[in-house]
């Protein structure tokens, strides 16, 4: 079973590189799950129909709320397109409490309830918010969950400063035995000197760029139809581009 988070800050394509990169490793024949490590609870959205969808999921923080421990593995855990197995750890009531607290929760749940043994996954996706690295958010990293961390950025100043943060969490965590920093993800939003900002970032770090993804209205197109990429245009230069990105990310 392969591990693999991916952070970075809010807003900068992380749910929809997570969710093509999921369902391209479906398509692969890969048993995937994706768990959602943002208090929005959005991560699965493209994976289960788009925002509007009638299945909707329960947060782990939800059922806790609602049902205490009384709830059940598949309560918590939905499949979704190409049967990847979606989770969602939600976030506390609105000005109320932690937010990594429901990643904590979610976490520690799918061990209590047996989910890898149920599941059997092959690949396991954390999708993190990532501005700031600490308490639970910083809970897949931690020894025994994540293998590999992986850095969504652009070029734009404030996408890098949150990835070389992150970085940096990374790597003064690293003696603890927590996961090793894989690379970074270029998402290009055709800011000046994109490329050459983000590949400095990388050689500050000692990692590289293990993959670019083009500025391309295809992607928003695809959420439009409440779908991920490699459903709703498979034949499309961004499909290949998030199949290539997912080769890459299994291949440590």
């Amino acid at each position: 079973m392969k591990k693999i988070a991916i952070y970075g800050k809010g807003g900068i394509g992380k749910s929809t590189t997570v969710s093509n990169v999921a369902v391209a490793l479906a398509k692969e024949g890969y048993t995937v799950m994706q768990i959602g490590c943002d208090p929005k609870a959005d991560s699965t959205l493209a994976l289960r129909g788009g925002v509007s969808a009638d299945n909707k999921i329960k947060t782990v923080l939800d059922l806790i709320r609602e049902k205490g421990n009384n709830f059940t593995l598949e309560e918590m855990a939905v499949k979704g397109a190409c049967g990847v197995i979606c989770v969602e750890a939600g976030g506390p009531t609105p000005g109320v409490g932690c937010a990594g607290r429901g990643i904590i929760a979610a976490l520690d749940k799918l061990k209590e309830k047996g989910a890898y043994e149920v599941f059997k996954p092959d690949v396991v996706l954390y999708d993190v918010l990532g501005d700031v690295v600490c308490g639970g958010f910083s809970m897949p990293m931690r020894a025994g969950y994540a293998d590999k961390v992986y850095i969504i950025t652009s070029g734009e100043n404030m996408a890098i400063h949150a990835a070389a943060n992150i970085a940096m969490a990374v790597d003064s965590f690293k003696e603890k035995g927590y996961a090793s920093l894989g690379g970074l993800i270029l998402n290009r939003h055709n800011v000046k000197n994109e490329d050459e900002k983000v590949q400095e970032l990388a050689d500050d770090f000692k990692t590289e760029v293990i993959g670019k993804l083009t500025r391309s209205e295809t992607v928003s197109d695809a959420e439009e139809l409440g779908k991920t990429v490699l459903e709703a245009f498979p034949e499309s230069s961004m499909a290949e581009e998030y199949r290539v990105l997912a080769r890459k990310l299994i291949d440590f």
